[in-house]
């Protein structure tokens, strides 16, 4: 019988980064094992669960995200009777496991890809995916003005003449989700992992799957490329892609039924506005899409305010809850986006993401945290050309907006690179080049620091789990002076975050209950939040 609480409605899952977070075999590259080994790190830490990015079969041109056989473990990764340790490994500390599905592409290497390829126009395999006749005296103009996220035409021409469509790169064809072999092949790609005891996926590209069905020119052909972002209105957010919400919440639902243990559908949603979101998360579709919005919004109270009030105006109100984020594997880390002008942790940046962290966690809701969040690490800005693996940066040369900043593999231990991430030779080295500093921020430093921002988090964990004012529940604003934002939980839980660099009063009198930095009492510091508990 399903019980009546809702474990992701107000959960805390930290993403894992499978290739940054811990390499068990010395080839520089973290793994299933080494996430295995770090379990007992993430219970101490106190998340209830984690989010695992792709680790199926891909030739890795987007770092699997172009995935080749959606069934199955990358050999880079391990195999399956070491994902079966994993997921035991987990269930006995009651963590959860989701799994990164990528519905709208998949690797130009997969199966039916290639049998496409060696199909004839028009063929059922072609059928597949988005294959069309290309435009001009010849066909030599592809079909429509579409360009991909990640730079250049969203269309490549295959031998025949013929273009096939793809959103992201050559590499990673759009799947046609018109033909009725698609969701069924996913159908059983859901209940593959389902049945192997997975707690739910991260749906990648949630608002993308269909196309407009005559794949027209668009007005503004460049602006996936020129913001990085799903916005094109002829490729993204198509109204049928709810029945597919639909269809797997049904599937999940129907495991849930059958041993009471909810599985959790969370989607990567970038959609206009709130009331769009809120869409996805009706009671029927998804159980919770991220909220970029707090992602994107800048360091300023009055933007603040007005993200997290239409949040819980137009999402809470479908009966889901928000999903909150700060930072993931395709952002520029809070610490450096919020100000901090060169690495170290003792800067504007770090002490504005240790308060917004604080912030993010005394909302009403689910939150996400991504590996390395909790240690305060901040984005390598430097890494040299050479070692760049973003594909964005493959297709336009452009840095800009490139992701492999906040991939830089994690640092566990010691004073030099690889920092304990490998346990490889002397000499091995990560995928990515570690710079020095991060010899500051490694995990055993952080723990034995009482004042890091590791125990910032764990503390602020601990207290959601034991306040009952914190998690779910309303959220009411309080009067505040300008550039200050506090605002109840509950009974009598306030919290606090100022946004400017000059102190302010503090809206409860005495010592907070938790503080992002020193807080003195009356007295609320610059780029510093602080939660009370209000006996009056």
């Amino acid at each position: 019988m399903l019980s009546k609480y809702h474990w992701w409605r107000d959960a805390v899952i930290y993403q894992v980064y499978v290739r940054s977070f811990l390499d068990s075999t010395g080839d520089g590259i973290g793994d299933l094992a080494g996430v295995r080994a770090g379990l007992p790190y993430l219970k101490k830490l106190g998340v209830d669960g984690i989010w695992l990015s792709p680790f199926y079969p891909s030739p890795q041109h987007d770092h699997g995200y172009d995935v080749a056989d959606y069934r199955d473990v990358d050999p880079v990764f391990g195999d399956l009777a070491e994902f079966d340790l994993l997921m035991a490994a987990a269930r006995r500390l009651g963590i959860k496991v989701l799994l990164d599905i990528v519905p709208n592409h998949c690797s130009s290497e997969h199966p039916w890809f290639r049998e496409a390829l060696d199909g004839e126009p028009g063929s059922p395999a072609r059928a597949r995916f988005h294959f069309a006749d290309g435009r001009g005296p010849d066909g030599s103009e592809p079909p429509n003005n579409w360009h991909a996220m990640f730079g250049g035409p969203a269309w490549t021409r295959v031998a025949d003449g013929q273009w096939y469509l793809h959103m992201f790169t050559p590499e990673q064809p759009d799947w046609n989700w018109r033909n009725p072999e698609i969701p069924d092949e996913f159908d059983r790609v859901l209940r593959f992992w389902l049945d192997r005891g997975v707690d739910g996926f991260r749906i990648d590209v949630a608002a993308g799957l269909f196309k407009h069905p005559r794949l027209p020119d668009s007005d503004d052909p460049e602006a996936d490329a020129r913001t990085r972002d799903s916005v094109n209105p002829l490729a993204w957010n198509q109204p049928e892609v709810h029945e597919v919400w639909r269809r797997w919440r049904s599937i999940c639902d129907e495991y849930a039924d059958r041993d009471g243990r909810e599985r959790l559908l969370v989607g990567e949603v970038s959609v206009p506005t709130a009331r769009e979101h809120a869409l996805y998360v009706r009671p029927d579709e998804l159980h919770q899409a991220f909220f970029f919005d707090l992602l994107g919004a800048p360091w300023d109270a009055d933007a603040f305010h007005k993200v997290i009030s239409e949040a819980m105006q137009d999402i809470a109100g479908t009966g889901s809850t928000v999903t909150w984020v700060l930072n993931n594997h395709d952002q520029v880390r809070t610490v450096t986006r919020y100000g901090e002008p060169a690495p170290g942790g003792s800067g504007l940046g770090a002490a504005r993401a240790r308060a917004a962290a604080l912030l993010m966690l005394a909302l009403p809701g689910a939150a996400y945290i991504y590996q390395g969040e909790e240690l305060g690490l901040p984005e390598v800005v430097d890494l040299p050309d050479d070692v760049l693996t973003d594909p964005i940066f493959r297709r336009t040369g452009s840095r800009a907006r490139i992701r492999d900043g906040c991939r830089v593999p994690l640092p566990w231990s010691g004073q030099a690179s690889p920092f304990g991430f490998t346990s490889g030779a002397e000499g091995a080295k990560p995928w990515l080049p570690q710079p020095d500093y991060f010899a500051e921020y490694a995990t055993d430093r952080a723990l034995a620091d009482t004042r890091s921002f590791w125990h910032l988090y764990r503390d602020g964990l601990q207290l959601r789990k034991s306040l009952p004012q914190l998690g779910e529940g309303p959220l009411e604003w309080l009067d505040s002076p300008p550039g200050v934002l506090a605002f109840t939980r509950g009974d009598g839980l306030v919290c606090a975050v100022n946004f400017g660099t000059a102190g302010a009063p503090a809206p409860v009198p005495g010592t907070p209950l938790l503080s992002s930095g020193p807080c003195p009492p009356g007295v609320l510091p610059g780029a510093t939040a602080a939660w009370w508990l209000n006996d009056l």
